[in-house]
């Protein structure tokens, strides 16, 4: 039996009056989101350093990169049932606890920690970007398009903060780029420190477990629309966990030194930042959002094939031109989730769908990356590949652009 579900779910933070604790809510996710992309957007900055001294190839290294991804989309299904047992909060700050002992044991320095490490934190993750969309549908029904900027803003900047500061972070340290990686364990544990500060009536002895009454849901997997958002979420996610991992390679065998294409990766994910906020505020005042879904892909396509071949001296707007495309690329993503989505229940299942699916599809670019420049000793394979994935996200954009809301209902 189907059901209609209730508009949203309720808020306990939001349905207070204090103005205090809907900004306390708000400063959690942006806080919790600042945490869920340093695991994966460090590594990128010291790959060739863990190369050097792990004695690995490129397809060797790039499983340290594709590993964790995969994780995202392999964990990421099963957080909203734990979600339901436990409550979405509890379930955030076990996330959470994985990312930082992930990112910890990545200190040991040798090839076990440093996979084993990336999986944990990957998992962590993984379960964190399921929950969250559903979490904003729930908390924050009326400002989704503000919030959801916020959260990818957060994101980015985490991204573009680790990429960035790695590399001198690992000249501080000696040149322990092990080390370097363990560091961002710490944000972790404070965002897991002040998320338990805030939510302490939610998960307490006497809080109630559940998201809320979240529900399951039928007819997801039925619904075309619904694997078009998950198609467009999966290929530009694949080609921004590519940049993450291969972009600093990349420049650096074009002449740069580590900290140069660091901080090229680093302004990158900067200027995805600042697209994160108007992209999806923008495109919440169009009735379709077909057009700016596939414009932001192209738009990565081409930026990247210049960081490629353009002259080096091109790198910096060409850096800014590839955030923008991918940091407006994500946010849609997201967007697209919660807005194709009638209700919370709904949100948190087709999250855990696109995410789930999407992230193990979006796991083989990485990997394709590394093997494709193995086999060729350039990077013409990794150029083929943004290429073809590019096109086909642009189109998946496209469709899952239209103003529709994917054919499915919470069930009883």
């Amino acid at each position: 039996m189907v059901q209609a579900a209730s508009p949203h779910l309720a808020s306990p933070h939001l349905a207070s009056p204090h103005r205090a604790g809907r900004f306390a809510a708000a400063g959690v996710v942006v806080l919790i989101a600042f945490n869920l992309r340093p695991s994966l957007s460090s590594i990128g900055p010291v790959l060739n350093e863990a190369m050097r001294d792990l004695h690995l190839s490129a397809g060797g290294a790039a499983w340290l990169t594709t590993a964790p991804v995969l994780c995202l989309g392999l964990f990421g299904p099963l957080a909203p049932a734990l979600a339901r047992r436990l409550g979405i909060e509890r379930t955030v700050l076990l996330a959470l606890a994985a990312v930082a002992l992930g990112t910890a044991l990545r200190g040991g320095g040798g090839f076990a920690p440093l996979l084993a490490g990336s999986l944990l934190a990957g998992a962590g993750v993984g379960m964190a970007n399921v929950l969250m969309p559903g979490l904003l549908k729930r908390d924050f029904p009326h400002g989704l398009a503000l919030l959801t900027g916020l959260y990818t803003m957060a994101l980015c900047l985490g991204a573009a903060v680790a990429a960035g500061a790695t590399a001198p972070l690992c000249l501080a340290l000696g040149g322990d780029w092990a080390l370097a990686l363990a560091a961002w364990a710490l944000p972790a544990l404070l965002a897991m420190a002040v998320a338990a500060l805030v939510w302490r009536r939610r998960i307490g002895p006497g809080a109630g477990a559940g998201m809320a009454g979240l529900r399951r849901v039928g007819g997801l997997l039925r619904d075309p629309l619904a694997w078009q958002v998950t198609l467009y979420m999966g290929l530009q996610s694949a080609l921004a966990y590519s940049v993450f991992a291969w972009l600093a390679p990349v420049l650096r065998s074009r002449g740069d030194s580590p900290v140069t294409a660091g901080l090229v990766v680093s302004v990158s994910i900067l200027a995805q930042t600042a697209a994160s906020l108007p992209v999806p505020l923008l495109a919440a005042r169009l009735r379709h959002q077909s057009m700016p879904a596939a414009a932001v892909m192209l738009l990565t396509v081409g930026s990247f094939l210049g960081l490629l071949w353009a002259p080096l001296a091109w790198q910096w707007a060409l850096a800014v031109m590839l955030g923008v495309g991918m940091g407006g690329a994500f946010a849609l993503a997201l967007m697209l989730i919660v807005q194709r989505a009638a209700d919370g229940h709904v949100a948190a299942a087709l999250s855990s769908m696109a995410q789930g699916v999407g992230y193990t599809l979006a796991a083989g670019g990485p990997l394709l990356v590394g093997v494709l420049h193995d086999a060729t000793g350039d990077w013409s394979g990794a150029a083929m590949l943004f290429a073809v994935a590019g096109g086909v996200a642009a189109l998946a954009g496209a469709l899952a652009g239209r103003a529709r809301l994917v054919g499915a209902a919470a069930l009883a």
